[in-house]
């Protein structure tokens, strides 16, 4: 195993970004911003090594590695661009150790950068009223579309589940009389979600008179269908999120608000964690319990600007 030479201006230090690059998109499947950024993080800690008097990539030990992210740290970067550097780091060096490049891999024992998770964005109930009504006005002409996007808003809402598992559900997953509907998950478990009326009449009308007019010989089975026929894809029904946000003069929303807000929505008026944790899904109730935190935080926001001494 020759060393390979990391310092400014050694082609070899060239050959080996080349090399890590053509296999973040050959291998990764990441996007092109983030092959970037993993590319530009490791030609900084190359030029910090060998600015640190270590020449060689063999040369980089766990303790150089844990000095660039400590530098780093000092100078006001996120604690996102730390956890995301570490990150490709190690992606890196498990590339070098597997590629025969250095004989050990120093990143195996780097900490993780933990990033401070966002609170869900959840929308108040008068919005989400608003968005629902207004997509029930527009489907009262019996557009098969309106219909649509009506029925799958309604169940996104009452059921809390992800865009992706309302695309994937099928007819045979809706049971509109006994209100409830049938998805697939993560790990592929299989859970059953209920709803009300007002999904049960939105969901009633798609199905009697607006998919059958989209509907083809071709048609799968699928519970929402597409304007040629075929099953709705989660982008499609991202955008019909988007596009009834905006006809129904509301903030943008995008679908997962919609399953963040009936999760947080279920636990205001009186859900246990554990339910709403089956509800959506969750494999952790620490997942769930996301959703306290933004009931605390709507309840402080009240307070604070309600009374007299807050």
């Amino acid at each position: 195993m020759n060393p390979v030479e990391i310092t400014p201006g050694a082609p070899s230090r060239a050959h080996l970004l080349a090399d890590f690059s053509a296999h973040l998109g050959a291998q990764r499947g990441l996007s092109e911003h983030t092959d970037r950024a993993y590319l530009s993080d490791v030609d900084l800690l190359l030029g910090y090594a060998s600015r640190h008097g270590r020449t060689t990539l063999d040369s980089i030990d766990l303790g150089v590695l844990r000095g660039w992210l400590a530098s780093m740290a000092t100078t006001h970067h996120s604690r996102a661009t730390l956890a995301r550097r570490g990150a490709a780091v190690r992606t890196f060096f498990a590339w070098a150790t597997r590629t025969h490049r250095v004989p050990t891999d120093p990143a195996l024992r780097l900490a993780t950068a933990r990033t401070a998770s966002p609170l869900p964005t959840v929308l108040r109930v008068e919005p989400v009223t608003q968005l629902l009504d207004r997509a029930r006005d527009r489907a009262t002409d019996g557009d098969p579309v309106a219909l649509r996007d009506w029925a799958l808003l309604e169940l996104l809402y009452a059921t809390g589940v992800r865009v992706g598992e309302l695309c994937g559900a099928d007819l045979a997953d809706a049971d509109v009389s006994e209100r409830t509907l049938r998805v697939v998950g993560k790990g592929d478990k299989e859970r059953v979600v209920p709803f009300g009326r007002p999904a049960e009449t939105a969901l009633a009308a798609w199905l009697e008179r607006g998919r059958p007019h989209l509907a083809v010989a071709t048609s799968p089975s699928a519970l929402f269908l597409g304007l040629r026929g075929g099953r709705l894809d989660q982008r499609q029904a991202r955008s019909v999120v988007h596009r009834s946000a905006a006809l129904a003069g509301v903030d943008d929303v995008a679908p997962h608000a919609l399953r963040h807000t009936a999760a947080t929505h279920l636990l205001e008026g009186g859900s246990d964690l554990r339910s709403v944790q089956e509800l959506l899904g969750h494999a952790s109730l620490a997942t769930t319990q996301r959703y306290t935190h933004v009931s605390a935080e709507r309840l402080r926001s009240a307070f604070q600007q309600a009374h007299p001494r807050a």
